[in-house]
């Protein structure tokens, strides 16, 4: 088992990918977490957003700043 916990919660899965491309590269140990639910068609993804990533504590800042990294470029490219 693993001592990952909960960081960051991701509001769709452009997000998801984009911080996996990332993460990966930087060998950074994560694990992505999706609320779909085949079952109910997704529909808790529409109340909770996509899904959520989890790390060990000394990668909790880093990622952090990936993250942030990643919406001012996307706030960048909306404007």
């Amino acid at each position: 088992m693993n001592d990952f916990k909960k960081v960051l919660k991701l509001k769709n899965e452009f997000e998801a990918e984009v911080l996996e491309g990332i993460l990966k590269e930087k060998n950074i140990p994560f694990e992505l977490i999706c609320y779909h639910d085949s079952a109910f068609d997704g529909i808790f993804q529409y109340q909770q957003g996509w899904g959520h990533l989890e790390t060990s504590d000394e990668f909790v800042e880093e990622i952090k700043g990936i993250y942030k990294d990643i919406q001012n470029t996307i706030t960048e490219e909306k404007n």
